[in-house]
């Protein structure tokens, strides 16, 4: 049986060309990248080409990007780095309701460390309002960290506005968690006034085990991880040269064609959300309008159904969603963002994600709507 993967939020396929990249370096240009011979230099030219790659997708120096383990790691060096950097400066920052949980957990850990964190709500959208920013920011505000895309539903901040608003109004650092933007909306670092910006290779098609933090150039952060001089010395441990190339070409490959790409996305995002809503009774989006949010993530509950249910049954026809982050789907819990949002509790219960990426088609579309009917249709009966 085909399948049809509509969980690209969660992770996405590895394309050919990224597969082959990282083969050649497991195979042949296996050497470490600080070593002085052969070997060692072609390595660290590759992660060269790698990182202008990266850099290239949101308009940064490749001395800016910097690697890590991922996305996870890449967020809990931007908040923990800066506020221990900045600690005899303030010890407020700012972040949202709706934040990923590395971003979440991250907070409650500074807390306990002695910093003071303030959560903005979001709209019913999920769009925190300017106006609850504008009064959150001190004189101690020293970190302001939002999500460009939500995870979850799919609502887009405005970086550049908040950007603005942060570094008119006071000395903060803006952090942009663009794990889930990168390579679906386009975003410019310095044009938009961004200071840090966390990524990840296997949201574009890249591998697992890969991200990057964008540091804009003069800006200190103090390391997580020491013991070796990697990283112009910001980031210790021997460099995953295999899965950074991989990144770098999954960067190149996002860069190529992006209009088309994100627009096709849009198109199969639009009608999967105005067929599902016209033919299945009840059902409602949750979060921003499909024409708002993201191209590739729309969150939809149905009326009398659990997601959990919903989902397995999906995937005996071979369709493949989830319910939303992946980093807690195995929890009873309700989702903090869905909760953040206000919504009634059999939304909540019932919300499925549906992501998109690069390799869906509209092709996709009539087989993904007649399962969703089907599988509601029989859980109603029940």
């Amino acid at each position: 049986m085909s399948i049809i993967y509509l969980d690209n939020s969660a992770t996405t396929a590895a394309l050919p060309e990224v597969v082959t990249a990282m083969k050649e370096m497991l195979a042949e240009n296996y050497g470490n990248p600080s070593s002085l011979h052969g070997l060692g230099i072609r390595a660290e030219k590759a992660l060269g080409e790698a990182r202008r790659q990266v850099a290239g997708l949101i308009g940064a120096r490749p001395t800016e990007i910097y690697f890590t383990s991922g996305g996870t790691e890449a967020n809990n060096w931007a908040l923990r780095g800066l506020a221990r950097a900045r600690r005899r400066q303030g010890r407020h920052l700012i972040t949202t309701a709706i934040e990923h949980p590395s971003i979440l957990v991250t907070c409650r850990r500074l807390e306990a460390d002695g910093f003071e964190v303030t959560y903005l709500p979001p709209d019913p959208r999920g769009v925190i309002r300017l106006a609850d920013l504008e009064a959150a920011l001190r004189e101690d505000t020293i970190l302001v960290s939002v999500m460009s895309v939500n995870n979850e539903v799919g609502s887009r901040q405005p970086v550049a506005d908040i950007a603005r608003l942060v570094h008119s109004r006071s000395q903060a650092v803006l952090h942009v968690d663009h794990i889930q933007g990168y390579g679906k909306i386009p975003l410019n670092c310095q044009e938009a006034g961004i200071d840090l910006m966390s990524l990840s290779g296997h949201k574009i098609h890249g591998p697992k085990g890969v991200g990057a933090l964008y540091i804009k150039e003069g800006l200190r952060l103090e390391p997580l991880l020491l013991g070796g001089d990697q990283e112009t010395g910001r980031r210790a441990g021997t460099e995953n040269t295999a899965g950074i190339a991989g990144f770098g070409v999954a960067a190149h490959l996002a860069a190529t064609g992006f209009a088309e790409r994100t627009a096709r996305m849009q198109e199969i995002k639009l009608e999967l959300a105005r067929r599902l809503v016209a033919e299945i009774p009840g059902a409602v989006i949750n979060g921003p309008a499909p024409e708002e949010g993201a191209p590739n993530i729309l969150n939809i509950s149905f009326p009398g159904v659990r997601a959990e249910v919903l989902i397995h049954m999906l995937e005996q026809r071979g369709i493949y969603v989830s319910t939303g982050s992946a980093c807690h789907s195995r929890r009873e819990s309700a989702s903090h963002v869905l909760q953040a949002l206000h919504l009634e509790r059999w939304r909540q219960d019932g919300a499925i994600r549906i992501s998109l990426g690069a390799l869906n088609t509209p092709a996709e579309i009539d087989p993904t709507v007649t399962a969703f009917k089907e599988c509601v249709q029989e859980l109603w009966a029940l």
